[in-house]
């Protein structure tokens, strides 16, 4: 069963300046839950408000601040920020929150920053125990959005997770970052969906909603669905039209 979800930072963008105004349009459009980036800069008695009126589930939010995990003399400064983003989500009844690894450092060898990030997200677990939220590490495409990114590999993300082998840490798998690496889902993800904590999606080119690029995204996520996945599926893409015309092609496509 597909669960969709609701990036409001790109859905309903046009339609509401009003993050929870677009919670509510999100309602009325039949997405079972929503999602967004930043906190810090929310009116979060209002989101609350929202989410309790509409009866939706907020799928997650990013972990602030981004921070450069791949230097370990960042991850204090993002382990601090990650104590604070635990209590907003508990608070607003989120699931998981989105971490990014940051840049990929000139100078520093490879190996020692994925140890770095090995490092964050083993420490970052601490922070959350107890908590029953999950952070997400999200691996991006370094080819058209995220030039500079360190972490473009979904294969070294999940030899991270596996690494750091806790419950409280796993991954944010975007079929739209993936896909635009040229990497198969069907593949990279095989033997490790209980890592997956949340997916997005995006069709390519343009970022829009699926059906108005090339990438066949229907075949990979009725795979993740099949094999166990059940969890959200976060839409964070940027509509060609109304975001509830959108959405109405984007369930076509993927049925």
């Amino acid at each position: 069963m597909m669960r969709f979800s609701a990036c409001i930072d790109m859905l309903f963008v046009p339609e509401s300046d009003d993050p929870a105004q677009r919670i509510r349009l999100a309602k009325a459009a039949g997405f079972a839950a929503v999602e967004f980036w930043l906190w810090s800069n929310k009116d979060l008695d209002a989101i609350e408000d929202a989410l309790g009126e509409t009866g939706l589930a907020l799928a997650g939010i990013v972990a602030e601040p981004f921070a450069e995990l791949t230097r370990t003399s960042d991850h204090q400064r993002f382990l601090d920020g990650l104590a604070q983003s635990r209590d907003v989500a508990l608070r607003l009844g989120a699931r998981m929150l989105i971490a990014q690894a940051g840049p990929e450092l000139p100078g520093v060898s490879r190996a020692s920053q994925h140890d770095a990030l090995v490092q964050a997200m083993a420490r970052s677990a601490d922070v959350l125990a107890g908590s029953g939220l999950r952070l997400g590490l999200e691996p991006l495409n370094t080819r058209i959005d995220h030039k500079g990114y360190y972490l473009s590999s979904t294969r070294e993300a999940f030899d991270i997770v596996d690494a750091v082998d806790r419950p409280e840490i796993g991954l944010t798998y975007d079929l739209y970052h993936s896909m635009v690496m040229d990497e198969s889902p069907q593949h990279v993800a095989a033997g490790h969906l209980e890592r997956i904590v949340h997916v997005h999606l995006a069709d390519h080119p343009g970022r829009h909603q699926p059906g108005t690029g090339h990438l066949d995204l229907a075949t990979p996520l009725h795979w993740l669905l099949a094999n166990g996945y059940d969890g959200f599926i976060g839409l964070e893409y940027r509509p060609t039209a109304t975001t509830a015309a959108s959405f109405e092609q984007t369930k076509t496509r993927l049925r």
